[in-house]
C-alpha cells in the first residue's frame, strides 16, 4: 500500500455517480486529482441500499448495477489502490442461501451456515451466559423466525433482524469467504477491510466478541487474502489495548482511539491523554478522524469487562464531557443521531461530521487533521470530512438512520463549491504535503513540549517536516524544509 492519503467513500454518494464517474473525479482533469493514493470504495455489492447502507449485501459477489461492474473496478484500481469490504460477519436475509435455508430448512444445502442460538449453545444457556454475550446495541442479538419445514429457530442477528449470522467455521461459510476473496482478487482489490469480524466467532461461556478463537479466525483469513496479493484491515471497536495485540497479528488496523482523543486534546487543552496514546499505538494502523460510522467513544475509556482494573485513555467524567461537548458545538443535532434518538442504536459513538463535532472551527480542524496526518500510519480521509461537510439533519430526518447525519449525497456542484471554501483548499495543501514530502518516509519524533501543545517530527536525508500545535488556541503551524 503506498504511504499516502486515501479516500473513504460509498460510489454514490460523492457525485452521485458510478465507478466511472468517481474514477473520472480521482483522474487528471478532475476536482480530486492527485490529493489520494488509493480510495476505500464502501459497499458497492448488490444491493447498495438495503437495510444497513450495502452493508447487508444479498450477492457479496455481484457489483450493484446502478454503479457498474467487476471491470469498472478493476479500471479504477489500476490508478489508484483500491480497498474493499469483506462482510465476514453476517449477510442479508434475502440472500439466496438464506432464502434456500428458510424455504428448506433441514433439506438445505445451507443448513448450518446460519447461526442461530442453540448452533452456539447446543445444551441451553443459563441467564448469566446470556447476560455476557456483547452486542453494540440494546437487547438479545436473537431474531424470532419460522423456517419452511415449520420449525422455529432464534436466529443469530448481532445487528439488525435483516443480517442474518452465519458460521464461518461452516464449509459453506468457508466457500462463501473465500468466494469473495477469489472475485476480489480478479478485479486487482489490493486491502480488503474485514467488517464487524469481532463478533464473527461465538462461543458458549465467553462474550462473544474477540474471542482467542477469533484471533484464530483473522489469522488464518489475512493469511489466505495475502496469499492472493491482498492485504488485509481489521475494523474493530473494543478497548485500546485490544487493537495493540490486534495490531501483531494483521497487516493493518484502525487507530479509533485517535478520533475522541484529538478531540479531548482541543476541547480541553492538554495533550497528556494523546500523547500517551501516541507512546503505545501501533505503527501498522490507518489514521481516520471520520469514517462513515460515528465517533467512537468505547475506544478510549475503560475495558466493559473490567472498568476498575483496566481503566481508559481518559477517565470517565471527561469522556461524559466530551460527549456532551460534540453535542453542544453542534447545537444538538449529534444528540438527535446518536443512542436511542436514532433507529441505529450504537451504543458506543457519538454521530456527528467531525467537523460539526468542532463547532465548524475551521483552524480547530485543520489542527486535527494535521496532527492526523503527522501519525505514523497511512492517513485516510472520509469524503464528507474532506468537503468539511456539515450535518445533513434533512436526511437523518428521512431515514431515521443515526448515521445518516454524516452520510450525505453531494452533487456535482456541491462538491465544486465544497472544494472552493477556503478550508478544503487549506485541507488538500495538508494532504499533497502527505503525500509528496520526503520526510513522511523517515523517521518519526515527538518533540518535547508543555501538555498544551504538541510538536512532531519527521525527518528523512536531510528534509524535515515539523507540526506545532497550540492546543489551548486550537491552532497549528507547519515548518518543512
Amino acid at each position: 500500500m503506498k504511504n499516502q492519503v486515501q479516500l473513504i467513500t460509498y460510489v454514490d454518494r460523492l457525485g452521485g455517480g458510478g465507478l466511472r464517474d468517481l474514477r473520472a473525479l480521482l483522474a487528471e482533469g478532475g476536482a480530486l486529482h492527485g490529493l489520494f493514493g488509493g480510495v476505500h470504495l464502501l459497499p458497492f455489492f448488490h444491493p447498495i441500499d438495503g437495510s444497513d447502507a450495502g452493508f447487508d449485501p444479498i450477492d457479496h459477489t455481484q457489483v450493484d448495477a446502478r454503479l457498474g461492474q467487476w471491470a469498472d473496478v478493476a479500471a479504477l484500481s489500476r490508478e489508484v489502490d483500491v480497498m474493499a469490504d469483506v462482510i465476514v460477519n453476517h449477510m442479508s436475509t434475502k440472500s439466496p442461501q438464506f432464502l434456500d435455508w428458510s424455504a428448506r430448512g433441514m433439506q438445505s444445502k445451507y443448513d448450518g451456515l446460519f447461526l442461530t442460538m442453540d448452533s452456539v449453545f447446543p445444551d441451553g444457556a443459563t441467564e448469566q451466559q446470556l447476560l455476557e454475550i456483547y452486542r453494540p446495541r440494546p437487547g438479545m442479538p436473537f431474531t424470532a423466525i419460522t423456517l419452511g419445514d415449520g420449525r422455529r429457530r432464534l436466529l443469530w442477528t448481532t445487528f439488525t433482524a435483516q443480517q442474518a449470522d452465519i458460521d464461518v467455521r461452516h464449509p459453506q461459510g468457508q466457500a462463501y469467504l473465500r468466494g469473495i476473496l477469489e472475485t476480489l482478487q480478479a478485479a486487482q482489490v489490493r486491502m480488503v477491510r474485514l467488517d464487524a469480524v469481532g463478533y464473527a466467532l461465538k462461543k458458549a461461556g465467553s462474550s462473544c466478541f474477540m474471542t482467542p478463537e477469533t484471533f484464530g479466525f483473522i489469522g488464518e483469513f489475512a493469511s489466505a487474502a495475502r496469499a492472493r496479493g491482498i492485504e488485509v484491515l481489521v475494523e474493530i471497536h473494543s478497548y485500546y489495548q485490544r487493537q495493540i495485540e490486534i495490531a501483531r497479528q494483521v497487516d493493518w488496523v484502525y487507530d479509533f482511539a485517535l478520533p475522541p482523543l484529538v478531540l479531548h486534546a482541543l476541547f480541553n487543552g492538554t495533550a497528556a491523554p494523546l500523547k500517551r496514546w501516541i507512546g503505545l499505538r501501533p505503527a501498522n494502523a490507518l489514521t481516520v478522524l471520520d469514517t462513515h460510522d460515528g465517533i467512537g467513544i468505547i475506544d478510549i475509556g475503560a475495558d466493559a469487562a473490567d472498568r476498575t482494573a483496566r481503566p481508559g485513555l481518559v477517565p470517565p467524567a471527561e469522556l461524559d464531557a466530551l460527549v456532551e461537548r460534540i453535542h453542544a458545538n453542534s447545537h444538538g443535532q449529534s444528540r438527535q443521531a446518536t443512542g436511542a434518538a436514532a433507529s441505529n442504536l450504537d451504543l458506543y459513538q457519538v454521530n456527528c461530521t467531525f467537523y460539526d463535532a468542532l463547532g465548524r472551527d475551521d483552524e480547530a480542524y485543520l489542527a486535527a487533521r494535521a496532527i492526523q496526518f503527522f501519525l505514523p500510519g497511512v492517513p485516510q480521509v472520509y469524503y464528507v470530512g474532506l468537503l468539511a461537510g456539515e450535518n445533513d439533519m434533512a436526511l437523518l430526518k428521512a431515514s431515521g438512520v443515526g448515521r445518516d447525519i454524516n452520510r450525505h449525497h453531494y452533487t456535482p456542484g456541491e462538491i465544486t463549491a465544497a472544494m472552493a471554501k477556503p478550508v478544503v483548499q487549506r485541507l488538500c495543501y495538508l494532504i499533497r504535503l502527505r503525500n509528496t514530502h520526503p520526510a513522511f518516509n523517515g523517521r518519526f519524533e515527538v518533540l518535547d513540549a508543555p501538555d498544551d501543545a504538541l510538536a512532531l517530527r519527521w525527518q528523512h536525508e536531510g528534509r524535515s517536516a515539523t507540526l506545532r500545535v497550540d492546543l489551548r488556541a486550537g491552532r497549528a503551524a507547519v515548518e518543512a524544509d
